[in-house]
């Protein structure tokens, strides 16, 4: 294993570092300081190598007017709360908080300046880099002083292990996430011929603003069940805006595979393996076509899935969801796995 620091460019006047993580197999991880974003992952091929996730080369991309505006939030670590939050209001011990509804109604990803627009710091340890950031109480809103480290570990075994651990000072909420786009053919197309897998029998129903309330609703007999395996194609032809759909594992907290993903013409395999109580999947219909790397691997719809292992979305306000809350006795923690075939 080998793991090489670089320099990336600047944001808001600082030095952002990017940390290339390699391994004997040819695959290479590439996650910066912006954002603790992972900026790419290439795999080999027979004459080089492909990237299969949405990402930039330097920072000009993740700060053009394309990206803002659309605001994809690629490779990024989201927090200090992952999607969505009604109304941008929750209570803790009684107390009301309110926080940015920067997503119409509600809040999204933390708020206007979350964890995925903070610099975080970089440090190399053994197979990749742990970055931390620091979160001062009533940033975006939210309660509590928090310390936060996510560890990204790259293995001979061509897994990427995410491993997120959080303090605090008092009980606030938090659910953390990676927000990766992937494309196995390495964006030579579209993701509808991609296979995909996901275990899960049921998915959180969403209001008239795609906020869940807590009420599950089954797969069966839906486009939305992907237990057996299907062809992207085959469920997003029977949707109006492709996936958005938080599904719900089972209560088992130890790590375990959740999903798989096949891209047939390439044999390449992504494994999903997480210890969250659920994965909120977009499919990617809302991703802006005028994005694009500058080495020319084309963004846009249906050109990327993302897979947001993370607890409930509207967690806070949803009686009984998982590990909503950090506390000083009960530290934050999760990890998710991307597992590659190639």
């Amino acid at each position: 294993m080998k793991v090489e620091k670089r320099a990336f460019g600047k944001y808001e006047g600082e030095d952002i570092e990017q940390y290339v993580l390699s391994n004997d197999q040819g695959m290479k991880v590439k996650i910066i300081t912006y954002g603790a974003t992972i900026s790419s992952i290439e795999l080999p091929t027979a004459d080089g190598h492909v990237d299969v996730v949405c990402g930039f080369n330097s920072m000009e991309g993740y700060q053009s007017e394309a990206y803002l505006a659309n605001a994809p939030y690629f490779g990024c670590t989201v927090g200090r709360f992952a999607s969505r939050i009604k109304d941008g209001r929750f209570s803790v011990d009684g107390i009301e908080y309110s926080v940015a509804t920067n997503d119409g109604s509600n809040h999204l990803h933390g708020g206007v300046k979350a964890f995925n627009k903070r610099i975080w710091k970089g440090e190399v340890i053994d197979g990749g880099v742990a970055m931390s950031l620091f979160s001062p109480h009533m940033e975006e809103g939210f309660p509590g002083n928090v310390q936060v480290t996510v560890q990204f570990v790259l293995n001979e075994a061509n897994e990427l292990s995410i491993s997120y651990h959080a303090t605090t000072d008092q009980k606030t909420p938090l659910s953390l996430t990676n927000h990766s786009y992937f494309n196995l053919s390495g964006f030579q197309k579209t993701i509808e011929d991609t296979q995909a897998t996901i275990l899960a029998d049921c998915y959180l129903k969403p209001d008239t603003t795609n906020v869940p309330n807590g009420e599950l609703a089954s797969v069966v007999g839906d486009p939305s069940d992907l237990r057996e395996g299907k062809r992207f194609s085959e469920a997003l032809a029977q949707m109006e805006t492709g996936f958005e759909h938080y599904y719900v594992f089972d209560e088992n907290t130890e790590l375990r595979k959740v999903a798989i993903f096949d891209e047939p013409a390439t044999d390449r395999k992504l494994e999903i393996l997480t210890t969250e109580p659920g994965m909120l999947f977009y499919s990617g219909y809302f991703t802006s076509d005028a994005l694009h790397r500058e080495s020319g691997e084309q963004y846009g719809r249906y050109r990327g899935f993302c897979c947001e292992t993370h607890r409930y979305p509207n967690g806070p306000n949803i009686a009984g969801a998982p590990e909503v809350f950090a506390t000083p006795g009960a530290p934050y923690k999760s990890q998710t796995v991307y597992r590659f075939d190639f």
